[in-house]
Order: structure tokens, then sequence, then C-alpha cells
């Protein structure tokens, strides 16, 4: 007789627990524990007994992993339906809203041509109706027996067709055919081979950029001063401290001003040594009070600083600066350092950076790399995050290294007054003036030396509004600059390899041919070969190289690795802003000299509110006086009315062209049966939906 037991018997339960956790809250924490060894005895032989106890053991146990991952699988569904449920909220407030980027401002009115600003969403526009009208086209020859595969049995199938046709539309549908294939493939199959030339040029000179910097790691390159700079820095008042003024612009950005102002006031370095400027182009009478106020407090508590605030404000933040240059002290100084208003320097940022230019008279500007308070705010800001220290990690660091020359960032650099003034100061002749000044520095003979290790935290545009028009000006303003510079390039004394690096690598790859190809191929090529199948791209050229860039990319931001996917897509639809922007800037369109201030949000970082409190008793931020504490709270309560009344996301009516676009295309393709193809269309015309919706940055309810 088998022994008779109990299942549930406690005294039985022996063997191990297993939890099932759920993430999810409409799940609970469920307890299975597993039978003890005795809940598998049967009367038979040891031998048959151990291996159906094994048998039985191993079936319960793959029991409890199915059931597991089915709880796991319900409650990620669970998820899933209530992002899709939050997201398809979002969309509807966005089209109920009804505020698109064609509103603008009374500034945006004369700034802009209305003319130049509609032609190119225009022609978007075209492109999205004739795919829409050749996807029915293509749907109805579908179901007609049209069915095409690669382009060679295409022309076969057609040529072995008699020209008896049935009706009006395999007539219509064979003439059409016939004229892609003679018209139109040819110059779209040449426009697209001369778009992978450019695309696989470009790939090649990224590669070549991320060798440069594994030979920096591997050798361990960098920037060292002379020992003697070191050494006088480490005794005392008496060593290496020359005279710097400490430079930091702004413009009606109350947000950050007390951050970047308490950061330069707390440099390390001795108070008679150094001069602090706060250049106030702020047309707010209520931010310039407040900024005054806190220039005034500093000033009493020793630190040598100044306000100054000009009453024409022409060219933006390149007249602000050459504005205070113009200054009659400024020739007591040697070097001056500029920080833009959200930029927080480190205590010994000037002792980490002016020891470099000590016994070395070539170098004219020594530049610091930028960190993020505000890297992990959405998905936006890790994106940029990305781009960014790809920027820095790579682009930067190798061309200071091997050329010593780069582009000035603009903030968080420390320039030789002297090299300033041999290049002819600053020029308000574009909206890139930092770049402007690193050109003609370079032209004048003068070296750069990146610091990839001295680092300068700020703030990223946390809404996609903000970061679309940082990136108008980041891309038209060189465009206008190699117009204006090609000719100086040419005639200047550099060598042949320093030319051929500044007009080819620096400007008409990096800053020119990077978004052409980028909108061009992707953008506009990809779809229409969906619709005119006898020109093709290779699946490499769509999945592969790209795939293999974006690696590269996110190399030097490793944690950002499971957003490969994201920033791959997002890239491309950025393609947009930035092709508009740089045929704006080559052209001297109307948006090429739009300037607008990036919107701070203020964030500080864990070090200030460290500093902050250890410097509690001698810097104390809450002893206003009563005027300004009054001043203060209007200000937060006009701030949340203006929240309410300005504050929205808007419906970009380019980017959903382009959804449309690629849309109708992934659509066309699956007739085709081009699967790369497709997917690529597909998550890229989503990509482009999200962003039109803007739905990728700050959400505002």
């Amino acid at each position: 007789m088998a022994p008779s037991f109990d299942w549930w018997a406690k005294d039985s339960h022996k063997g191990t627990p297993v939890v099932v956790k759920m993430e999810n809250p409409n799940w609970s924490m469920v307890e299975l524990e597993g039978p003890s060894e005795e809940d598998f005895l049967i009367a038979d032989s040891p031998s048959r007994l151990g291996r159906d106890k094994s048998r039985n053991k191993n079936a319960k146990q793959l029991t409890w992993v199915l059931l597991l991952k089915a709880h796991k699988a319900a409650g990620c569904l669970t998820s899933i339906a209530t992002t899709m449920v939050s997201l398809g909220s979002a969309i509807k407030r966005r089209i109920h809203s009804g505020r698109t980027d064609t509103e603008t401002t009374d500034i945006d009115r004369e700034n802009e041509n209305p003319t130049v600003k509609t032609r190119f969403y225009t022609s978007i526009k075209i492109f999205l109706w004739m795919s829409v009208l050749l996807l029915g086209f293509e749907i109805a020859a579908y179901f007609k027996g049209w069915h095409f595969g690669a382009p060679h049995l295409q022309l076969q199938y057609l040529l072995a067709t008699p020209f008896g046709f049935k009706d009006i539309f395999d007539s219509l549908y064979s003439r059409w055919v016939l004229f892609r294939v003679e018209y139109l493939a040819p110059p779209l199959q040449f426009l697209a081979n001369a778009c992978i030339v450019l695309f696989l040029i470009q790939s090649i000179d990224r590669l070549v950029l991320c060798l440069g910097c594994f030979w920096i790691r591997f050798k361990n390159i960098k920037p060292i001063p002379k020992q003697d700079a070191v050494a006088d820095l480490e005794s005392g008042e008496n060593g290496f401290f020359p005279m710097v003024l400490v430079q930091i612009p702004m413009c009606n950005e109350k947000e950050v001003y007390q951050q970047s102002i308490a950061a330069v006031c707390n440099l390390d370095w001795p108070k008679s040594k150094f001069l602090i400027q706060i250049l106030d182009d702020s047309d707010d009478p209520t931010t310039q009070l407040l900024i005054k106020e806190e220039v005034h407090k500093w000033q009493q508590e020793g630190a040598r600083i100044l306000y100054r605030h000009r009453v024409i404000r022409d060219g933006y933040k390149a007249g602000n600066l050459k504005s205070a240059m113009n200054c009659s002290y400024v020739k007591d100084y040697e070097y001056v350092a500029i920080f833009d208003a959200d930029f927080q320097p480190t205590p010994d940022f000037l002792k980490r950076t002016v020891p470099h230019f000590k016994d070395n008279e070539e170098i004219g500007l020594v530049q610091a790399r930028w960190s993020f308070v505000n890297k992990d705010e959405n998905l936006l800001t890790r994106l940029q995050n990305i781009n960014l220290a790809f920027h820095f990690e790579v682009e930067q660091q190798v061309n200071g290294t091997f050329i010593n020359f780069f582009g000035f960032n603009g903030t968080a650099g420390v320039w030789r007054i002297k090299a300033l003034e041999e290049s002819g100061g600053w020029l308000e002749r574009t909206t890139v003036e930092d770049m402007d000044i690193a050109v003609r520095a370079h032209l004048h003979g003068w070296k750069f030396i990146f610091l990839n290790d001295v680092e300068c935290q700020c703030e990223l545009p946390e809404s996609y509004e903000a970061y679309r028009k940082q990136q108008h000006r980041w891309h038209s303003g060189p465009m206008q600059l190699f117009r204006l510079c090609l000719p100086d390039i040419i005639r200047s004394k550099i060598s042949m390899w320093k030319k051929f690096n500044m007009i080819f690598l620096f400007f008409l790859l990096r800053k020119l041919i990077l978004p052409f190809y980028s909108f061009t191929l992707f953008c506009i090529i990809l779809p229409m070969t969906m619709f005119i199948p006898e020109a093709e791209l290779p699946a490499w050229v769509v999945c592969y190289i790209p795939a293999t860039m974006s690696f590269l990319n996110i190399l030097p931001a490793p944690k950002s690795f499971p957003f490969i996917v994201p920033y791959l897509l997002f890239e491309n639809t950025m393609s947009v802003t930035k092709f508009n922007a740089m045929i704006s800037g080559l052209f001297q369109l109307g948006s090429a000299y739009e300037w607008v201030v990036t919107k701070k949000s203020g964030r500080s970082s864990e070090g200030d509110l460290v500093s902050l409190l250890q410097k509690e008793t001698k810097h104390q931020r809450g002893s206003s006086e009563p005027n300004l504490d009054e001043l203060k709270e209007e200000i937060m309560q006009q701030d949340q009315k203006d929240k309410k009344k300005k504050k929205h996301n808007r419906i970009y009516m380019k980017e959903l062209a382009l959804a449309f676009l690629l849309l109708t295309a992934s659509a066309r393709s699956l007739l085709s049966a081009q699967g790369i193809h497709f997917y690529f269309l597909l998550f890229q015309g989503i990509s482009f939906l999200l962003v039109g919706l803007d739905l990728i940055g700050e959400q505002v309810q």
C-alpha cells in the first residue's frame, strides 16, 4: 500500500519557497511552496522511486516557473495598457488645445519672413499627399494582381505581358510603371548613391574620431601643466596667480542667476587677483532688480563683483561680451573666464585651467567639458546627454589633442585676452560668436587645449520647444560663418592640412553634409523608394551602418545603452530641424538670425547644495531685505499666472507631416515584403509622430 499523504499539511512543507513579486499595484505577492520529498514517495523499487520522484519534482518546478512568467507577462500587459491610455489622453489634449508651431509671437514675426517659413513645410505636405495617392494606387494594383518583388522581376513581368490589357486601370498602371522605370528611378537612384557616399565618408570620419579617442585612453594622453606652474599655485598668495576676469552674460534668466553668481564668487583664487562682471542684458525690470540685489549682497561679503547693464542691447551675447571688454580696467587682466548663466564651476576651476597658460605663449584657449544636473530628467535630456557626451569625450578631446583646434563652446572656457584682441574680438555677425572667435584665433596661429577631466555643471533643455530652438541656432550659425570665413581661410598662412581640416571636416562634413544626408536619405529618399521600387537602398544602409554608428556614439555614455534605439530614431527625427536650419544659414533666409535664449529650469546640483550648507554661516542665502522678499513672492505669483496662461505643449506640423509620410511608405513596403525597410519606416514614423505631438520632453498638465 502506498502511504497516504496530505498535500496541504503544514508539517510536510519542507520545500524551497518561491516568491512571485509583481511590480504592478493591481497584483499582490503570491507565495508558493514546493512539496517535500515525502510527497513523491510511492510503493515501488528504490530506483523507480528515485526516478519518479525526480521527474515529478522537475514537473512541479516547471509549473512554478511558467506561473511566474505568466504573472510577469500579465503585469507587463497591464503596465502597457496603462501607458497607452496615458499616451492616448496626452494626444487628445494636444489635438484639443490646437496649439501648433505655426503660431508666432510679435518677435517671431519681426525676425521671420512668413513666406520663407512655410516653404519647407509646403514641400513636405506635397510629398505627403503624393505618397497617400500613390499608396491607394498601389493597393488597388496589388488587388488587381500586380505583385512585384525585385526590380528586375518587375521589368521581366512587364516585358513578358502582352499589350492587350484587360481594362483601363491595367493600362494606366503599366504606363505608370514604365514611366517610373524610365524617368524617375535613374535620378532617384543617382541621388541615393550620392547620399550613400556622403554617409560612408561621414561614418569613416566618426570611426576615425572614435579610434583617436581609444588611443588617447590607451596611452593615457592628457594635457598636463608644467610642474613649476602647479608648484607656484601650491606656494600660496605669492605663487602663479595672474589677473583673471570672470564674465557671466545673462538675459532674463531669473531661474539660475543665484546659482551661477554664488559659484563664481566661491572660486578658489586670491580675491585681489580676479574680478567678476555680471553682464545683464535683461529687459525685464524685475529680473534686473533681483540680479542687482544679488550682486550687492556678494559685494557686502567682500567679493569683487560688478553689475553691468546695456541700454542698447545690440548683437545679443556677442554684443554684450564686446561691450564688457571695452571697459578701461580690462587692460589690467591677462585672462578672461566665461560662464553662461546656468553654469556652476567648481571652486578649483581656475586652479585647474589657468596653469596651462604658463610658459606656453601659443595657447589661446583652455576649454573644460560640460556635465549636466538634469540629464536623467526625461527621455529628451537622456538623448541630449548621449550627443553631448560624444561631442566632448570624442570630438573635442581628439581635435584638441591631435590638432590643437576645436570650436569654442561659448562657456566654461578661459581665454588669453591677447588672443581675443589679436583675432578681432567679439563680432555680432552670426549667432555662433563662440565658433567665430575660435576660427579667427586658429587662423592667427593660436592653439587650444581641451580638458576632459575638468567639468562644469549646467542644465539641458527639458522641453522639445527649447531644444528645437537651440539646435536651430547651433546649425544655422555655422553656415553663416562658413560663408563669411571661407575667403579668410583660403588666404590665411596656416598649412594646407589645417585648411583642409577646417573647410572639409570642420565645416562641410560635420556641419553641412551630416544634416543634409541624414534628412535627405532617411526622410525623403527611403520613403520614395517604396513607391519607386526600381530605385533601392541596401539593407546595410538602412540598418547595419546606422546601428553601428549609434553604438559608437553611445560609448562615451555607457549607462545610456538601453536608449540606443530611441537615440537612433530621434537623431533622424531632429534632422528635419537641423536641415532647415542649415539651409537657412547657408542661403541667409529669414530665420537664420533668430536668437532665443534657451529656457532654464534652475535645477541645483547636489554639490551646490552641500557647498551652500557648508558655507551657511558665511553666505546665508535667506537673509534678504524685506522689500526683496516681497518682490520675490510677487514674482512667484506672477510665474504661476504665466504658467497657467502661456505654458503649453505644441503640435509640430513638419514632424507630423513627415510621420504620416513615413507611415504611408511603411504600409507600401508591405506590398513588396521588404522586412527591414518596413520596420525602420514604421518605428521612424512613430518617432516623428511622438515628437510632432510634443510627447518626448517636458509635459505640461
